[in-house]
């Protein structure tokens, strides 16, 4: 019973872990700030020098970042100084695409020509739609004219 415990609270961990790291990057301002701890380690000042808001919303987003274990914070005298964490991001996106590999995914009860036989069923109606309105008239028996496309005379 304790190895399910564990083996779920470790599946939480890593889901919660993909949930922070997927927060992180769902902003444009903590791409670039992952971009250019990426080229080299920057000061809390050198970051928000290159952003054109204010220091607290900088602060925030390297909160964030550093949150989601994507970046390290050390403090050096009287600066900090922020590196990029690839380690996080790699483990991270790389269980993402193991989790989208067709092995990963559960099989379906249904065979496959079924879903051929409906896919062209789907393109035959598509090919009915394309076909111009004459060809559909000629099929159905002649809709009544509109009142407003009737004439009185």
């Amino acid at each position: 019973m304790k190895r399910q415990t564990k083996k779920a609270s470790a599946a939480n961990k890593s889901e919660r872990r993909a949930q922070q790291a997927f927060h992180a990057l769902a902003a444009a301002p903590r791409r670039a700030i992952l971009r250019y701890l990426a080229a080299s380690g920057l000061t809390a000042g050198e970051i928000s020098s290159r952003f054109d808001m204010a220091k607290p919303s900088v602060s925030q987003h390297l909160a964030i970042l550093e949150n989601a274990g994507l970046i390290t914070r050390e403090k050096r005298g009287q600066f900090v100084h922020y590196a990029l964490a690839p380690n996080i991001l790699k483990e991270v996106l790389t269980g993402f695409l193991q989790d989208l590999e067709p092995s990963a995914v559960p099989a379906t009860d249904e065979p496959a020509k079924p879903q051929e036989q409906t896919g062209q069923k789907s393109k035959a109606k598509s090919a009915k739609a394309a076909q111009p309105v004459e060809a559909e008239a000629s099929d159905e028996p002649a809709a009544k004219p509109l009142p407003s496309q009737m004439s009185m005379f």
